[in-house]
């Protein structure tokens, strides 16, 4: 039996009836919304957020229709990294890089002084994160974070975000109306999170609240401060890009600078290679792609952002900002990308055999290519290079 048309009368009717409906469960939401946040109130108390605040905070407060309710892809995992080094360090922001450099040399250089962080390296930070100022970012944070937590209980940190930009208010670090960025509460030219504001932003003349919203001398300065505070070694280069002797199986991937140059490795700029310091061999498409050395300044890039993606990429753009040429290395014709859910196979692969002890994410880093590298050599296969392809996750398939 067909149903009956509705005559307009009885549209008019189911639209009005639809309608108090959804105001009926946009009104149940922000209510639930609400009783969450206040339920937060002793533990803002406990950071410092006076009754005042916090009420100011909640007032007219509804939940953000716009945040995510699940996590959102990360290319810098999910893309290959040839791929994603070539949007990150593109020609038109090496030019973005190089213009900033021009401008805010004389600040730069104050900067470099007091962090020891090159201005280059504090260029490419900005211009990865936002483009140099361009995609900062326009949500209200507090609301987004409030939404997040109510919305995403799995994920802790966004309570505690919540709170630390109630305590930016609470101290006058910043007016409401300037934390504004990222549905994930990432602020400014430098993206800090609220804890990561109160922790590492400062004023580049000491006149005011750390304004990283408008003011490009303190963005510069706290993400110097950042990656000082987080380990960076002054006068120490992140990498180089290298050169290996042919035919090169590499006994270990991490060893002095002096042990590498001594097994034939050469700088790809034609300088000699660090006389002093640990260094870690990258193989990002194995043996047959660009090779890099990384100092333990690599590492602290990687606080800002914990993928090789995006730290490789930080650190050639500084170098291009300064004026490096493009990569000596080719990257190989055709190669393989593995899935998240095939790297994880080869991670539980690696796992049974004892030479993995890291999470199973699928995401590899580090200590997953020690473990290849481990596995290659014990099964004779080279070059060793740590590089995962589609014959070595067959091999792991097996007992």
């Amino acid at each position: 039996m067909k149903p009956l048309p509705l005559t307009r009368r009885g549209f008019v009717l189911l639209a009005a009836a639809l309608a108090g409906t959804a105001r009926a469960q946009e009104a149940a939401e922000t209510a639930a919304f609400l009783a969450f946040l206040r339920a937060l109130q002793p533990r803002a108390q406990a950071a410092g957020v006076s009754a005042a605040t916090f009420e100011a905070a909640l007032a007219g407060l509804t939940p953000d229709p716009a945040a995510p309710t699940a996590a959102a892809a990360q290319p810098e995992f999910d893309k290959p990294i040839k791929a994603y080094l070539a949007q990150a360090v593109s020609p038109a922001r090496v030019k973005r890089g190089q213009a900033a450099l021009a401008r805010w040399r004389p600040e730069l250089a104050q900067i470099e002084k007091h962090f020891g962080v090159p201005p280059s390296i504090v260029l490419a930070a900005y211009g990865l994160e936002t483009d140099f100022g361009a995609a900062g970012g326009g949500r209200d944070i507090v609301r987004a974070l409030a939404t997040l937590a109510f919305r995403r209980p799995d994920r802790p940190l966004f309570v505690d975000e919540w709170i630390a930009a109630l305590v930016i208010l609470e101290k006058d670090h910043a007016p409401r109306e300037k934390l504004r960025g990222s549905w994930a509460g990432a602020m400014g030219g430098p993206q800090f999170i609220p804890s990561a504001y109160l922790k590492y932003a400062v004023s580049y003349d000491g006149a005011g609240y750390p304004d990283i919203w408008d003011k490009t001398p303190d963005v510069l300065a706290s993400i110097a401060n950042f990656l000082r505070q987080s380990g960076w070694t002054p006068g120490l280069p992140w990498g180089m890009e290298v050169v290996l002797p042919k035919g090169y199986s590499p006994a270990a991937l991490r060893q002095s600078f002096s042990a590498f140059a001594a097994q034939g490795l050469k700088n790809a700029d034609g300088a000699p290679l660090r006389a002093q310091g640990e260094a870690t061999l990258f193989l990002p498409s194995g043996a047959a792609g660009p090779a890099f050395l990384l100092s333990a300044n690599y590492w602290v890039l990687k606080a800002y952002n914990n993928s090789d993606s995006y730290a490789l990429s930080l650190g050639l753009l500084a170098d291009r900002i300064d004026g490096a040429g493009a990569l000596k290395g080719r990257w190989p014709e055709g190669e393989v990308f593995l899935s998240r859910a095939q790297k994880a196979d080869i991670q539980r692969g690696l796992e049974r055999r004892g030479l993995y002890k890291g999470t199973i994410d699928g995401r590899f880093g580090q200590a997953s290519r020690d473990a290849i590298h481990a596995f290659q050599r014990s099964s004779g296969i080279a070059p060793a290079d740590g590089f995962a392809t589609p014959e070595l996750a067959r091999a792991l398939a097996g007992p």
